[in-house]
């Protein structure tokens, strides 16, 4: 098993035509090992959730490469796409995006209930629940529990499939300081306990603290690093 995990290759990202034309990525090249977890930070309109997006396989890139886990994704079909999302990455959202009828294990469960891989699933989502401090709470209707709980879910949630990759979209956005700095904390002692790689979208880069690694996104380009002037593109 390769160290590396995420290879992104020359990404462009282009919208529009002619004089409404917006170069969203321009020319993105890095590569992410196993276990890291990864803030690419930038201000609003950067670039960012472009670039997330095309990890996630939620939109293709005009020109370039991501390769998840070895695979070269931009060469899927989109079936194969939807399957190799669904195996290969889990995802966190600002919202918790639980599905308010269903108690929190439900929700917890349904990646490999759409995977149709359910030997040993409600172990293994208990042990998750257990993990992230909801076993009293996993129960309960999704409705029933504090943006909090509900965003610990999320995290099992994306963690049930045992992906290659989580990828988080402003996981604090929603959260007031000390939940999120919990929420925090949790992540990046989940990311050392399972070897599990997370990519994190925020504007909150103090919550953070220390980190393996960060990119930052300026006008549609990928820097090593903080956002300071010096800093040189990130290059493979």
């Amino acid at each position: 098993m390769s160290d590396t995990v995420l290879e992104i290759k020359n990404l462009n990202k282009t919208f529009g035509q002619g004089d409404t034309m917006v170069h969203a990525l321009i020319d993105v090249s890095f590569s992410v090992k196993r276990g890291e977890l990864l803030l690419i930070v930038g201000s609003s309109g950067s670039g960012k959730s472009t670039l997330l997006n095309m990890i996630g396989l939620l939109d293709k890139p005009t020109s370039g490469e991501v390769y998840i886990d070895g695979t070269n994704t931009t060469r899927l079909s989109d079936n194969q796409v939807s399957a190799f999302r669904n195996s290969k990455l889990g995802f966190i959202f600002q919202f918790s995006n639980l599905l308010a009828d269903l108690t929190v294990l439900e929700n917890v469960l349904l990646p490999r209930s759409i995977q149709h891989t359910d030997q040993n699933a409600m172990k293994e989502a208990v042990t998750l629940l257990k993990g992230v401090g909801l076993e009293s709470q996993m129960n309960k209707r999704a409705n029933k529990v504090s943006g909090g709980q509900a965003q610990r879910a999320a995290i099992a949630r994306g963690l049930i499939n045992k992906p290659a990759i989580v990828l988080a979209d402003e996981p604090t956005g929603n959260l007031d300081s000390v939940t999120a700095e919990t929420i925090v904390q949790l992540m990046k002692s989940m990311a050392k306990k399972l070897n599990q790689t997370f990519v994190i979208v925020t504007h909150e880069r103090q919550q953070f603290g220390q980190v393996d690694r960060i990119i930052t996104i300026k006008d549609g380009r990928a820097f090593e690093g903080e956002d300071l002037p010096h800093k040189m593109e990130v290059a493979v």
